[in-house]
């Protein structure tokens, strides 16, 4: 038996001797099993500093009648598999990629609209306003789980290669990049010029060293470490995708909480979400991040002139997909992104 299915047995054994996938009694100690897929390390990433700020905010705020127990570094299955698992009560909460997130809540790529965000400040104020707070109703609505918040999973995507630097959108023609197995991310690269290449995460650091692919997108601490900069040549700082962590929590448990709990762990999140944010500037920032990746790559920031012409070529094919892909509520969904990025640009 995998090791996943193994926890996963022992939890649900666990979880009905003390009743915590559903009401649970006054004054019993309640225990909230969270998941992510990192390092619990808080100064490593950014989901590290998010559970190590939410437990301790929330076990001291609560005076231990809530009591967090810490599923780092995919203990628990892959995304998806542990979505399952909080929507069942074995596990409390997680934190999790939109990935994996698309696997209960399709709608979630709506959000992958291209070079939308003007600074990463704006993303902030997207998803801890009015647009966060529909995101959220509507994947409650169509999970039945909680939703904490959304935190930053490591900054904008920008594009690394081994041919050339982009700089124009010339520069794009017939460069094989490598893409999630996403529709949205495959026709942003084939919108701009270049040959999308959906290739496994395990495998991009050998297709990019044996120039099966050419380049690939993701965000610098997430280049960094996974040492792209030792198969590829240029950066590009082109900004284009945000995609943010999702922290859900089981309905049953957060009915489960009192009025006094339920406002611990929510402002334990609220903050959590701003640590870890933190930690994700400062990464990319260090030495761990652009300063490091600049001593082996040849670094151009994409001008907001030029980020124009590609977001030109870019937006309305990816508009296209998402609005065949997810129909009329896709559509709404995604205008009222769009909305809520200009209104936190002004």
């Amino acid at each position: 038996m995998e090791l996943s299915k193994i926890l996963v047995a022992a939890g649900l054994a666990v979880s009905v001797g003390l009743g915590v996938a559903g009401p649970v009694s006054a004054g019993a100690e309640k225990v909230l099993r969270l998941a992510h897929l990192n390092k619990n390390d808080p100064f490593d990433n950014a989901t590290g500093a998010m559970v190590t700020v939410f437990k301790n905010l929330v076990e001291s705020g609560t005076n231990g009648s809530v009591k967090v127990e810490l599923f780092p570094s995919g203990q628990l299955g892959k995304d998806a598999e542990v979505l399952q698992q909080i929507k069942a009560g074995v596990v409390q909460s997680g934190i999790h990629s939109t990935g994996g997130m698309a696997s209960i809540y399709p709608l979630i790529g709506a959000l992958d609209v291209p070079f939308a965000f003007p600074n990463i400040s704006a993303t902030y104020a997207v998803f801890d306003g009015p647009f966060g707070d529909r995101l959220a109703a509507s994947i409650g609505d169509k999970t039945g789980l909680h939703v904490l918040g959304f935190g930053d999973s490591g900054g904008f995507f920008n594009f690394t290669n081994s041919k050339r630097p982009i700089k124009t959108l010339a520069d794009f023609e017939g460069m094989k990049i490598r893409t999630m197995g996403l529709d949205t991310h495959k026709t942003l690269v084939a919108s701009l010029g270049g040959q999308p290449a959906g290739i496994a995460w395990s495998e991009v650091y050998t297709a990019l060293q044996t120039g099966v692919a050419d380049g690939q997108m993701n965000p610098v601490p997430i280049i960094a470490f996974a040492k792209f900069n030792e198969v590829q040549k240029y950066l590009t700082l082109s900004k284009h995708l945000f995609t943010p962590y999702v922290w859900v929590m089981n309905k049953d448990f957060w009915d489960s909480l009192d009025d006094s709990e339920k406002e611990v762990v929510g402002y334990a999140a609220r903050s959590a979400i701003v640590a870890g944010r933190g930690i994700s500037r400062i990464i990319e920032a260090s030495e761990r991040g652009l300063p490091a990746l600049a001593k082996d790559l040849e670094v151009y920031s994409l001008p907001e002139s030029e980020r124009a012409k590609f977001q030109a070529a870019a937006l309305p094919a990816v508009k296209e997909v998402i609005i065949s892909t997810f129909g009329a509520e896709g559509e709404d969904m995604m205008n009222a992104y769009l909305a809520a990025i200009k209104d936190a640009g002004n």
